[in-house]
């Protein structure tokens, strides 16, 4: 699995006009789910992330996680994260999860960050065309790729 994670004072979602989804201080991810992921790249994923200290205390240092500043997440579903670009100019998307079962990921990934004591996951709506909307706060930008702890 890969992901984006972005430290944001707000950010939303909009799908045909509406807006889906919006969250104050927190996260915004983007999560791009491979065709050879497991639950094991699930769970250590939105453990990590659940965990991240990239927040600031009252020194100013990144000390706090998503928790301690009681943040809302806004996970948006990204197969162009899977992109392989190593030939020519146009990407191939072989590695990526197929649909039906990568939204399943996506999912378990959102509620596995609930269950690591995120307050709120937010989402945006798996396969649409969408429009996100957000203001980094930084910026802060951290990049995941679950192929470094998971052996395959």
């Amino acid at each position: 699995m890969k992901a984006v994670v972005q430290r944001v004072k707000n950010a939303g979602v909009t799908v045909d006009g509406r807006e889906i989804s919006r969250i104050g201080k927190g996260y915004m991810i983007l999560l791009g789910v491979m065709d050879d992921d497991a639950d094991s790249d699930v769970d250590i994923l939105a453990k990590k992330i659940a965990s991240l200290r990239i927040f600031e205390d009252e020194n100013g240092k990144m000390n706090l996680d998503i928790k301690n500043i009681g943040g809302e997440i806004l996970a948006i579903s990204q197969f162009t994260l899977c992109a392989d670009i190593k030939k020519g100019n146009r990407p191939s998307f072989i590695r990526s999860k197929e649909p039906a079962a990568a939204n399943e990921f996506y999912e378990k990934f959102c509620a596995k960050l609930l269950e690591y004591g995120v307050k709120s996951v937010k989402k945006g709506v798996f396969g649409a065309d969408m429009k996100v909307d957000l203001v980094n706060d930084g910026p802060v930008t951290i990049v995941y790729d679950t192929e470094i702890w998971v052996k395959r």
